[in-house]
């Protein structure tokens, strides 16, 4: 590697651990004081940089949260082509669902997410995020759906397949409503019984 393409990719990685350093500080912002209360100074506090730095990579707060969404919609975007590359896709589904369910059990993880969709119904450029990315989540659920039920011989028209992806996130996002509600709840046993759900509800 030369040595400019060396410090171009030094200062990409430097950019990056500086971003991921800011998100993270107004992840535990926005869960300790809410949206409103999670102020850039806050996060300037909490991250250890100047909010001139913070605006260095960030235009404002919703840019933070785009990117916060972003990071999420990542990680489910992965774990969907996880399961496509699987042999057994129903198995691998299944699989994955139990660190879905355990996630989204989680009151630290089921909080943020809940503030910021809380802001979604009353913030139009929020709302304009969030509706975006469950737009890409919900058209990788729907590929792996339709090739499921089509290796099970299985109705796969549009309407069908939506319904039963709707199903599924509202069962998923119910379950950080109850981590907030009951954040004793047995997080595991409630994992395995949603492993035998999702299977029930795909084939269904």
């Amino acid at each position: 590697m030369s040595e400019e393409k060396h410090t171009v990719a030094a200062y990409c990685s430097r950019a990056d651990a500086r971003r991921t350093q800011i998100l993270d500080a107004a992840e535990d912002c926005v869960r300790e004081y809410g949206f409103h209360r999670a102020s850039i100074s806050k996060i300037s506090q909490a991250c250890g940089m100047g909010a001139g730095h913070i605006y260095h990579y960030f235009a404002n707060k919703e840019a933070i949260v785009a990117a916060i969404v972003a990071r999420e919609l990542e990680r489910v975007l992965m774990l969907t082509a996880e399961v496509q590359a699987a042999e057994d896709m129903l198995e691998a589904l299944a699989l994955r669902t139990e660190s879905g369910v355990l996630l989204n059990l989680d009151p630290q993880a089921a909080g943020l997410k809940l503030e910021i969709v809380a802001e979604a119904s009353r913030n139009p450029a929020i709302a304009k995020i969030v509706r975006a990315a469950d737009s890409q989540r919900s058209a990788g659920l729907e590929e792996t759906l339709k090739a499921l039920r089509q290796a099970h011989g299985l109705a796969d028209d549009a309407a069908t397949i939506t319904t039963i992806a709707e199903v599924i996130a509202a069962l998923f996002e119910g379950l950080m409503v109850r981590a907030i509600r009951n954040p004793a709840a047995d997080r595991e046993s409630i994992a395995r019984k949603f492993q035998a759900l999702i299977r029930a509800i795909v084939l269904g």
